[in-house]
């Protein structure tokens, strides 16, 4: 099937890989020419685990291009995969999207039935915007043309987005014709059937079940994942809500969230507590969603106290320094951790980059290490006044404190003998409660951890 991808973030260049994996003849489309020159020549433009190497594998068949042709946009799909940014109320930005849309009215051929696929996360009705746009710039154009439009929301993981593609739980699809559903189905047949060979380092989980293939109407899958990362954050703010009821009790919010968690209706996963969660999907989608039922004068109080939680879990790191340090101004502080969570260079939203300035702004001196996010972090975060350290031992010297802030793997592993001869005071703040607490304790550090 000929597949054009508008867009090449981590959704868009993570499915156009896979689906070139699969077989289909793709094009990606990124009007920054910057990176479709590193795409041309196989390398992604961001970090995300095992897509360097399938993107080695697939680029050859695949093509590039900084714009829009006729045979691009008469393609069997177009999935548009541009950037949804958040509006100042709160609301998705829409202004990709709709460019996505002109750029296709401009160039669609006529009798083209191709089926545009909104793959970006959009507010309800965008489907019917994008269509109007299509329809309306083809009138002007005195074209005739059959396109349709059809919702097609992702639930990808940034760190596992590969996985997520080629194992998905569901795959949903909103729209009013029966054209275009068959079409998507027939676009992740290989998929739903789960027929293709798993790629080198992404081998099929043991007992995976086939996804569901969920069709509904545009409304309906468009909501449904605003739905989704709402609730999913919605379940770390409650671990850390009862994280705080935890510490003030004296019971240990890992303990409990783990009792809770056991319970075949809730499910272990999202119920850890710690510093909060980031990223550029939940924060928005909630904000996004809380704009919609203002537009609609209904209230949602749950999604509105799950943003609030998440903002006091960053304030609760630093207090943790402050009770345990007393005075931070003059104290060196080690983060360990600058992206929003391991596996990925994302920092949108990184707990850890609040947790750094409130330090500096406290007085204290900040020394940060990042296996992959400190080169990004300089780049985009310029007036961050933090030194970058090229090992966490690096940064724990002659420091008072560590404050674990990402759980990466190689933090998990530390030789912690090593790190307690370089520090000057022995102070570890887990903002993940994923450190072995009594070994720290035998070694004479001080542990805080949240919610315990």
């Amino acid at each position: 099937m000929r597949v054009t991808v508008v867009g090449t973030g981590y959704v868009g260049l993570t499915t156009a890989v896979a689906l070139a994996y699969l077989g289909h003849e793709v094009t990606c489309v990124d009007k920054n020419p910057a990176v479709v020159g590193s795409l041309s020549a196989g390398r992604p433009p961001f970090h995300e685990p095992g897509l360097a190497e399938l993107l080695g594998e697939t680029y050859r068949s695949m093509h590039f291009d900084v714009a829009l042709t006729p045979e691009t946009a008469g393609a069997d799909v177009l999935l548009i995969c541009v950037g949804t940014p958040p509006q100042e109320n709160g609301d998705a930005d829409l202004r990709y999207v709709e460019e996505a849309a002109a750029a296709i009215a401009e160039v669609l051929p006529a009798g083209a039935g191709t089926v545009v696929v909104n793959k970006s996360t959009v507010p309800v009705g965008s489907a019917r915007r994008v269509e109007s746009i299509i329809r309306d710039g083809l009138e002007r154009r005195g074209v005739e043309a059959r396109p349709s439009v059809a919702s097609n929301p992702e639930f990808l993981r940034e760190g596992s987005a590969l996985f997520d593609t080629f194992y998905p739980d569901r795959i949903v699809v909103g729209a009013a014709s029966d054209r275009a559903v068959n079409r998507m189905r027939a676009l992740y047949e290989p998929i739903l059937e789960q027929t293709f060979t798993p790629p080198t380092g992404l081998p099929r989980p043991d007992g995976q079940a086939l996804p569901v293939f969920l069709t509904t109407t545009p409304t309906s899958a468009e909501l449904c994942k605003y739905a989704a990362n709402a609730f999913l954050a919605m379940k770390i703010s409650f671990a850390n809500e009862i994280g705080g009821i935890a510490e003030r009790v004296g019971a240990d919010v890992t303990e409990v969230m783990r009792a809770v968690g056991l319970d075949r209706r809730i499910g272990l996963r999202y119920l850890g507590a710690g510093a909060g969660w980031g990223g550029s999907c939940f924060g928005k989608d909630v904000h996004a969603l809380l704009a919609l039922g203002e537009q609609y004068g209904y209230e949602l109080p749950l999604a509105a106290g799950t943003l609030r939680v998440n903002e006091r879990q960053r304030r609760a790191v630093v207090e943790k320094l402050q009770q345990a340090l007393k005075v931070v101004r003059g104290s060196t502080v080690a983060l360990w951790g600058l992206t929003f969570k391991p596996n990925t260079d994302d920092l949108r939203d990184a707990p850890a980059l609040d947790v750094a300035r409130r330090l500096v702004e406290l007085g204290a001196r900040v020394r940060v290490h990042d296996p992959v996010g400190m080169e990004r972090a300089r780049r985009e975060n310029p007036d961050l006044a933090v030194e970058y350290a090229d090992s966490p031992l690096t940064a724990a010297r002659d420091a008072d404190a560590v404050v674990l802030m990402t759980e990466w793997e190689a933090f998990l592993h530390v030789d912690w003998q090593a790190v307690a001869g370089q520090m000057r005071d022995r102070v570890v703040v887990d903002g993940r409660n994923v450190l072995d607490r009594d070994l720290l304790t035998r070694l004479g550090f001080r542990y805080w951890g949240i919610g315990r």
